[in-house]
């Protein structure tokens, strides 16, 4: 695991005002955690963790929480 990568992707998310649910779902993907059950998975998460997985630091703009 890049712990960098990791580290200042949250962080940028988070001073971005990035949809909590994109958040927690890009740290799921890029950790390879199980997803969560389906009843809990939003869109949002779908989103993240499939950037997660993929390792795709700069997808989050368009889940941005103050647009």
């Amino acid at each position: 695991m890049d712990r960098k990568l990791y580290y200042d992707t949250v962080a940028r998310m988070q001073k971005a005002n990035i949809d909590p649910e994109y958040v927690q779902g890009w740290v799921g993907g890029f950790m390879g955690n199980p997803k969560r059950e389906e009843q809990r998975i939003t869109q949002a998460y779908e989103a993240g963790y499939e950037a997660g997985e993929k390792g795709d630091p700069d997808g989050y703009e368009a889940w941005r929480t103050d647009s």
